[in-house]
C-alpha cells in the first residue's frame, strides 16, 4: 500500500526551492506519488499506511559522488599528512602507506564507510577504487544507490603527485580494463537497479594517452558514466606538464576524455582555461568540501558553474558525513567570494542532493515531485539546535548534524527506521572494523619501524 508522511515540512529543492508547511507526501513502487496540504492527501489516500511527520522535516538524500569507502581505515592518520603545495613533489597523497587487508577486511571497513553514509542521509553515492567486485555483494546489501566505478591506470611504480619518469605498464592497462568490463557485466543493474557501474580513470598523471582513449572507447560501449581525481593536487599539474606538456584539462581534452557525462572530483588546481573546458564540455564536478579544506584547497565553484558545469559533492577520504560536507563546502565558497550571503544554503544542499544525482545519471532523483525518486530522508528538529523552526533549510545547513537524520528511505524502501539501521548488523560492524584497523596499522608499524608514527596514536 502506498505509504504517507503527513503534517510535516517538506523541502522539495524544486526549481522555485518550494518549502511545504503542514504537508504530506505519498509514496508508492519506489516512487513519489503526491505532494500537498495534509488534509487533503489523507483524504485521498485513506487505505495508505500513516506515518506521523511532526517535529520532523522531510528532505531528499544527498548523493555523494566521490568516495573510497576503504579509506575509514585510515581515519585520524591521513587527514593531517597532505603533501606539499610547493616542489619539490614527490608523488602520495600521505607519506604513511595504507595498511594492506584481504578481501574480507576491506569488506569490512567499506560497510563501516556505508553505516555512515546511511546515518548521515546519503541515499546514493559513487565508489571509486580498484577491485570493487570484492565488496559488490555488501554494497548490495546496503539499501543504497551505488555507483561503482572500477579504477583504471597504466603508470607503474608511483601514486598521483609524481613529475618522474612515467613507467608504462601495459600489463597494468589491460587488467584494469578487463575489472572494468567484468564488474560491469557482473553487477551492473543488480539489486533492483540500485547498483550501477561506471568507468575510472585514475587520474591525468597515472593514464597515458593510449589508456585514456581505450577507457573512453569502453565507456561509450558500456554507456556507463565516467570519473577522474582531476587538478586534486599541484603535484599532479606538474607532472601532467612534464610528461605531456600541458595542464591536465587540456591533457583530458586533447585524449577525448571530456564530456556531459564525466565526473571530475576535486577541480582545486586550475587556471581560467581549465574551468572553460570543462565547462564547454558539460562536465560535472565533484565538490569534496570537507577534505579541500582539510588539504588547504579549494576550486573556485563559482566560476566553474558560471562556464557550465554541473556541480555535485562528495566526502572522499575517511569520512561519508555529508552534512559536514555542505556546511563545509558552504563556509569555504562564502571565504573564497568574500561573500557573506553567497552561495545561499539552499543552493549548497542542491549540489549536494539533487546536482549529484543528476551527475549519477539520475535527474529525477535529488529533489521531491511526483513521478521522481522515493530517495528521503526524514530529520527531527525537535531539537535545541533547529528550534525556533523559521527557514529550515537553512537551518539545516547551518547547524544540523549528521544524528538528526532520523530515517532514511532508498526506491521507496526504508533503509534506516527511527535511527536504527535496517539494512546492517551495526554492532558487528563497529567491533571488527575497530578490531581490523588496530590490527592492520599494528602490523604495519612494526614491519615498517621507519615510518613516523603519528603523534597520539594509539598503544601498539
Amino acid at each position: 500500500m502506498p505509504i504517507l508522511i503527513h503534517d510535516t515540512t517538506i523541502v522539495t529543492l524544486d526549481d522555485a526551492e518550494t518549502v511545504l508547511y503542514d504537508a504530506a507526501i505519498v509514496l508508492e513502487a519506489g516512487l513519489i506519488l503526491a505532494l500537498g496540504p495534509s488534509e487533503a492527501l489523507l483524504a485521498r489516500y485513506p487505505n495508505a499506511e500513516r506515518i506521523d511527520g511532526r517535529d520532523r522535516a522531510v528532505f531528499p538524500g544527498f548523493a555523494n559522488i566521490h568516495t573510497h569507502l576503504g579509506l575509514t581505515l585510515a581515519r585520524g592518520v591521513f587527514e593531517d599528512l597532505s603533501p606539499s603545495h610547493t616542489p619539490p613533489f614527490c608523488g602520495g597523497l600521505s607519506p604513511i602507506p595504507l595498511p594492506k587487508l584481504s578481501a574480507e577486511e576491506n569488506t569490512i571497513m567499506c560497510q563501516l564507510g556505508a553505516l555512515e553514509a546511511i546515518r548521515s542521509g546519503t541515499t546514493a553515492l559513487l565508489e571509486d577504487g580498484a577491485e570493487l567486485a570484492r565488496h559488490a555483494a555488501a554494497m548490495a546489501e546496503t539499501g543504497l544507490r551505488v555507483l561503482l566505478t572500477e579504477r583504471a591506470w597504466d603508470r607503474a611504480g608511483t601514486e598521483i603527485g609524481d613529475p618522474g619518469p612515467f613507467d608504462l605498464s601495459e600489463a597494468l592497462a589491460e587488467r584494469s580494463l578487463t575489472r572494468i568490463a567484468d564488474l560491469h557485466t557482473a553487477w551492473d543493474g543488480k539489486a533492483a537497479g540500485r547498483i550501477r557501474v561506471g568507468v575510472s580513470a585514475w587520474a591525468p598523471d597515472m593514464c597515458s594517452p593510449a589508456l585514456l582513449q581505450r577507457l573512453g572507447a569502453l565507456r561509450a560501449k558500456l554507456d556507463a558514466p565516467a570519473t577522474i581525481h582531476l587538478s586534486q593536487i599541484w603535484g599532479e599539474v606538474a607532472a601532467v606538464q612534464a610528461h605531456r606538456g600541458m595542464l591536465p584539462t587540456e591533457y583530458l581534452a586533447a585524449n577525448g576524455f571530456l564530456h556531459e557525462r564525466l565526473i571530475c572530483a576535486h577541480c582545486r588546481c586550475m587556471v581560467d582555461a581549465e574551468e572553460k573546458l570543462l565547462g564547454r564540455a558539460g562536465a560535472n564536478v565533484s565538490f569534496n568540501a570537507a577534505i579541500a579544506a582539510r588539504r588547504g584547497l579549494s576550486p573556485r565553484i563559482s566560476k566553474l558553474q558560471a562556464d557550465g558545469c554541473r556541480i555535485g559533492m562528495g566526502t572522499d577520504n575517511m569520512a561519508e558525513d555529508m552534512v559536514e560536507v555542505v556546511r563545509t563546502g558552504l563556509f569555504m565558497e562564502r571565504i573564497r567570494r568574500a561573500d557573506g550571503r553567497e552561495p545561499r544554503p539552499e543552493e549548497a544542499l542542491g549540489w549536494a542532493m539533487r546536482g549529484g544525482y543528476a551527475a549519477m545519471g539520475m535527474p529525477d532523483g535529488g529533489w521531491l515531485a511526483p513521478g521522481n525518486k522515493a530517495d528521503l530522508i526524514l530529520i527531527r528538529t525537535d531539537r535545541a539546535h533547529l528550534i525556533p523552526r523559521l527557514r529550515i533549510a537553512s537551518a539545516f545547513v547551518h547547524q544540523g548534524q549528521a544524528s538528526d537524520v532520523e530515517d532514511v528511505m532508498v526506491d521507496g524502501r526504508w533503509v534506516m527506521r527511527a535511527g536504527r539501521v535496517l539494512t546492517m548488523d551495526e554492532p558487528m560492524i563497529l567491533r571488527e572494523a575497530e578490531r581490523i584497523a588496530r590490527r592492520a596499522w599494528g602490523k604495519l608499524f612494526a614491519e615498517r619501524p621507519e615510518l613516523p608514527v603519528p603523534a597520539g596514536f594509539v598503544p601498539l
